[in-house]
């Protein structure tokens, strides 16, 4: 299977589950993301494997193509350098994060963001080919 195919379908369906858990339990999510912009150990891993799924990607699939399969190209790129700012400069990860996730509009935004990047990827991956 070509790898474009695999990580569409590795990371569609992620992305739509998390998403859907995030519209349907927006309360509990906001609390777990406020808990999660705390500097501390579950910071640190959070960078750790982002980074490593990032670095994953970006060394299978590191396609600057002008179609769909950029997308994850791209992915890579920010989980790995999402990862690198949390393990090296956690302050401003911190900062930053704590902008995005500044209310519940910003979740629920968040949320409708990742799963039709999700749907789409789902789509790609699964469609039937001719």
């Amino acid at each position: 299977m070509d790898r474009s195919l695999f990580l569409a379908r590795l990371l569609g369906p992620t992305f739509v589950a998390v998403a859907f858990g995030m519209l349907i339990n927006l309360g509990m999510y906001e609390s777990m993301i406020a808990e999660g912009l705390h500097p501390g150990v579950l910071f640190y891993l959070s960078g750790l494997l982002s980074l490593l799924a990032g670095l994953a990607i970006v060394n299978l699939h590191n396609r600057w193509q002008m179609d769909w399969r950029v997308i994850i190209t791209v992915l890579g790129w920010l989980m790995t350098i999402g990862g690198i700012f949390r393990i090296v400069l956690p302050q401003i990860a911190i900062g930053v994060g704590s902008t995005i996730y500044s209310g519940r509009t910003s979740t629920v935004v968040v949320a409708l963001i990742t799963g039709t990047l999700g749907a789409f990827l789902s789509f790609r991956g699964y469609m039937r080919r001719a």
